[in-house]
């Protein structure tokens, strides 16, 4: 069985990654870190878990001798709105802290690097619908930037050393967890909303349209690619996507389980982000290259999250 070390495990997909890797892979193969102290999760799952700041070059190969490591999924990265007020923090973490991993995983001549990207990788000159899996890029936050460099040096690496790098472009990516400062947050931000207090102030417009999918189909490609044969790969970066809705109309969908639900529109920095970002993305290639097919739609991902953050609120909605 291989070794896994995860950074960032403790974000919003690092969450729902490590227990699903546990599972998947034992609970001895999986090492996940971050900056934080252990998080009560990871406490309850009992998980191998080491603070480490990617930038710290020795912590990190140190931790990847000590456990054998032969996989690193990257993870660890400053997201677009809150990098957006911290341009330094988020350019040191995402872009130094990328070179580190990136480094040590061909230095120690690790058998794979998986560093997700981000539908911030686009630009407002990039086609917004139906968005080519390659095409022009020209990002206009720090985090966008960032999310290019690691595809560019990632495939860099790929044809000068061999490395065995891939990478998915996530869109929004729905679970009832709270999210960790990204712009697409609002989609989690208004079931929460809707459900405590049946208002939402939402910070983009009504017909912002955006790429998501639900944890699970998150998961779903992340394992797909990370156990793809790498002799049908021709490319190290892919779309993948599940939906794509407004604000206007996800509020209109909760409206059927929360009939008094009101929803205000008050655009701040985040709103200019996302028009900046596809509209919708096609994934034919990660469809033909190594099988991806998601699982849920809309009206499903809508009544999942209604239950799920429902739960975790303690509200019955029957």
């Amino acid at each position: 069985m291989k070794k896994y070390l995860v950074t960032g495990s403790y974000g919003q997909i690092g969450q729902a990654l490590i227990p699903a890797m546990l599972e998947r892979y034992g609970k001895e193969n999986v090492v996940a870190t971050g900056r934080k102290r252990k998080i009560p999760l990871f406490k309850e799952h009992d998980v191998i878990y080491h603070r480490l700041d990617v930038r710290d070059q020795f912590g990190l190969r140190s931790l990847i001798v000590e456990y054998d490591i032969d996989i690193i999924i990257h993870n660890a990265s400053v997201l677009s709105a809150t990098g957006e007020k911290n341009p330094q923090l988020a350019h040191s973490i995402n872009i130094e802290g990328f070179y580190n991993v990136l480094e040590a995983t061909r230095e120690l001549n690790l058998e794979q690097l998986f560093a997700p990207s981000s539908i911030a990788a686009f630009g407002p000159s990039t086609p917004l619908e139906n968005t080519p899996n390659n095409t022009i890029m020209r990002p206009t936050t720090i985090y966008g930037v960032s999310k290019v460099y690691s595809e560019l040096m990632g495939e860099y690496y790929n044809q000068k050393y061999e490395l065995n790098f891939r990478s998915l472009r996530y869109p929004g990516v729905l679970s009832p967890d709270e999210p960790g400062g990204g712009t697409t947050d609002y989609a989690i931000w208004i079931f929460y909303e809707a459900l405590k207090r049946k208002m939402y102030k939402c910070f983009l417009g009504p017909d912002v349209r955006l790429p998501m999918m639900l944890m699970s189909d998150c998961l779903k490609s992340t394992f797909d690619l990370l156990e793809a044969d790498d002799s049908k790969l021709t490319d190290r970066s892919f779309n993948v996507t599940a939906m794509s809705f407004t604000p206007e109309e996800l509020a209109a969908e909760i409206k059927k389980y929360i009939p008094d639900f009101n929803i205000v529109y008050e655009p701040d920095f985040r709103d200019k982000i996302a028009r900046s970002w596809p509209q919708s993305l096609d994934d034919n290639e990660a469809r033909k290259q190594w099988g991806w097919d998601p699982e849920f739609k809309f009206e499903k991902m809508v009544e999942v999250m209604i239950e799920g953050i429902s739960q975790k609120l303690g509200i019955d909605q029957k």
